[in-house]
């Protein structure tokens, strides 16, 4: 054995040398190295007719309903509740009434409206329909343009629209609109609320 540790050791380290390059032992192994930092995704909700609930099922502010499909309630409601206005994050749903809604789209998706989608809806029993979607061009039931009323809205509030956002006043009280939220026909998906 001394004989073959003398005569044997530089050939098995070279040997072992050789085989831990050879099997990419290290920190070259393609398994291990760092895979290159990828953007991530840019998050992005484009609505289908399933994703309107009835109103109830949302959560209320001042009078109008908003929700996030993308997880970020939290900071959806932290704008919606800041007297100062904000962006409202990708995700966010806010709704007046149940037949019409505005949606923020990714970034990119219409600059002119603030990223914001609208819809025009038609609501039964059995659900929602998306009648019109769009940006510019989505009009409501009575003819009025979603997006000329809500760009009257100061900056500061990402167009979205309240009696002290500088918007034109609605020609109809809150009495009314209340009577239309409560009369939403669209089934109920949340139990309890």
């Amino acid at each position: 054995m001394p004989t073959l540790r003398r005569a044997g050791l530089p050939v098995v380290v070279v040997t072992l040398a050789l085989f831990l390059a050879l099997s990419g032992c290290g920190s070259s192994n393609a398994k291990t190295a760092a895979k290159p930092n990828r953007p991530k995704p840019a998050e992005d909700l484009a609505m289908t007719d399933a994703d309107f609930v009835n109103l109830r099922d949302m959560t209320p502010v001042r009078g109008f309903f908003v929700a996030n499909r993308l997880g970020h309630l939290k900071q959806t409601l932290a704008v919606a509740n800041n007297p100062k206005g904000g962006t409202y994050p990708v995700g966010t749903i806010l709704q007046l009434v149940p037949q019409e809604a505005m949606v923020k789209r990714a970034p990119g998706f219409n600059p002119k409206t603030h990223d914001w989608e609208f819809f025009f809806l038609e609501t039964s029993g059995t659900g929602t329909k998306i009648a019109v979607r769009g940006s510019t061009e989505v009009k409501n039931r009575f003819g009025g343009n979603c997006f000329a009323c809500h760009a009257l809205a100061q900056s500061r509030f990402d167009l979205v629209c309240e009696k002290t956002h500088g918007c034109e006043p609605l020609p109809v009280g809150d009495d009314v609109i209340h009577a239309v939220q409560e009369a939403d026909p669209r089934p109920r998906t949340t139990a309890g609320n």
